[in-house]
């Protein structure tokens, strides 16, 4: 269990910093009012994550490296990359309506708890 969160941990701090280049890199070369920072490192991380989890199950590799880079490492750069997998994953197995309400509910939902996050803040 220890290896296991360790291997998470080192994972999630590289995919943070990686995170933090990124926007530093995207942000310098393209200022715009549309947060293409964010937009690009949730889809490179949504690629990224298909990739990997491809790659580990052709080749078989051990959970280590599935815990140091998939959660860790893709966890870190971004977490859109687990809900877009878990999208695919319902929408591939025929669960379209879970899948339709997730991503609704996640995104209006996420939308209305920054806001309720922001509003409890303004008293203080």
């Amino acid at each position: 269990m220890l290896r296991t969160l360790l291997l998470i941990a080192a994972g999630g701090a590289l995919g943070s910093v990686f995170r933090y280049l990124m926007s530093l890199l995207v942000n310098k070369y393209f200022a715009a009012v549309f947060p293409l920072a964010t937009f690009t490192v949730n889809l490179l991380g949504c690629f990224l994550i298909g990739m990997l989890i491809g790659l580990l199950d052709k080749h078989q590799l051990g959970n280590g490296f599935k815990w140091f880079l998939i959660t860790g490492f893709c966890g870190g750069f971004t977490t859109f990359s687990a809900f877009g997998v878990e999208n695919y994953n319902l929408l591939t197995s025929q669960n379209t309506p879970t899948a339709l309400v997730y991503i609704g509910a996640s995104v209006l939902g996420g939308i209305l708890a920054v806001w309720g996050g922001l509003s409890v803040t303004m008293n203080y």
